[in-house]
């Protein structure tokens, strides 16, 4: 089977599904009394017919790729990680944390602590999983999510009784020196826009993923557990201590996540601040098939959707395009499965 050949069939899946799901989507738009041409021009020319909406979008775009990118990394050792969403609270915490207690330091120490803390709390609260996983055989899925309930009550408890700024949900603001600078303050583009420097961030991690799992005998060994645990076994490799690693790792990525609100943003850790980005970005990982540079590419087509939503809200519900994203996922789903039998039929 020829490389062009197999490259059409990758991305005939989602390319079909996206449109079908847009065509949906019309159907519904027209079932409340729109036009869906005119509401999908909107949609698109806001997001991506200015800088500011591009910097919106991209914004909303940079967690979705660390999130991304944790579920991937899980999911190349057959972990399935649904804990994204604990590890990017508890990384946020971790980053705000930093930043609002050692005020004193230089940006050159602080904000390097700052991506560190994010990485290490993110780390810690998925290797809890991992350990327990490799340690007593309990399922990641079950782990990770009794954690995400755990981390949303720690932040909650630690905020709302030890740190919280009165009259608000919020910790103290961060140093001066911790924040991460907004493009418009650097270039005098996407004016306006919450877009920052976590977003370099988020594509070093991606570059770091492909580099762990493509270039270094670690990442042969994640690999080599994700596609036959036995086989990595019997290769006398040490599965339970690539368990907790792999977990590690893909936690520390999603904790990074945090740093593109706390620190490039509102300057301080708030209750509630992912907006769901840990769930979306399970969806990112599937449908980019757990590729590091494809997830940057599914990452900013959900940032389309979540800031478009918010552009045509006076004309439709937002709802109308949680349920496209919906809709597309289920899509994506469905005709990756068609697709890949149809490679596997053609190389057999």
């Amino acid at each position: 089977m020829g490389k062009l050949n197999k490259y059409i069939l990758y991305t005939a899946g989602p390319v079909i599904s996206i449109i079908l799901s847009l065509a949906i989507g019309g159907v519904l738009i027209v079932l409340i009394g729109q036009n869906p041409i005119e509401i999908y021009l909107k949609l698109f020319g806001e997001t991506l017919g200015n800088t500011y909406g591009i910097g919106q979008v991209l914004f909303k775009a940079t967690p979705l790729i660390l999130t991304g990118l944790s579920v991937a990394f899980a999911f190349r050792a057959g972990l399935f990680n649904i804990g994204a969403e604990g590890q990017l609270t508890i990384g946020a915490f971790a980053s705000a944390w930093v930043g609002f207690t050692f005020v004193s330091l230089p940006w050159i120490i602080l904000i390097p602590l700052c991506v560190l803390a994010g990485f290490l709390a993110g780390a810690f609260w998925a290797g809890i999983a991992g350990y327990l996983k490799a340690r007593f055989g309990s399922h990641e899925v079950i782990n990770t999510i009794m954690l995400n309930f755990i981390a949303l009550a720690v932040v909650s408890y630690l905020v709302n009784n030890i740190y919280l700024v009165p009259a608000t949900i919020h910790t103290p603001e961060i140093s001066p020196n911790a924040v991460l600078l907004r493009f418009d303050v650097i270039t005098g583009l996407f004016k306006g826009s919450p877009f920052n420097l976590s977003f370099i961030i988020a594509l070093a991690a991606c570059f770091v993923m492909y580099f762990i799992i493509q270039k270094t005998p670690f990442g042969y060994r994640i690999k080599t557990l994700g596609y036959n645990a036995n086989a990595a076994e019997y290769a006398k490799m040490n599965v339970k201590k690539l368990t907790v690693s792999a977990m590690a790792i893909a936690g520390g990525f999603a904790g990074l996540g945090g740093l593109n609100f706390v620190n490039g943003y509102k300057h301080y850790f708030e209750l509630g601040f992912s907006e769901n980005a840990g769930y979306v970005g399970i969806a990112v990982a599937l449908i980019a098939r757990n590729n590091p540079f494809a997830i940057i590419i599914v990452a900013v087509f959900f940032g389309i959707l979540e800031y478009g939503g918010l552009t045509v809200n006076t004309l439709v519900p937002k709802e109308i395009v949680t349920i496209l994203q919906g809709i597309i996922i289920l899509m994506i789903i469905t005709f990756t499965k068609i697709f890949d039998k149809k490679i596997n039929i053609k190389k057999a």
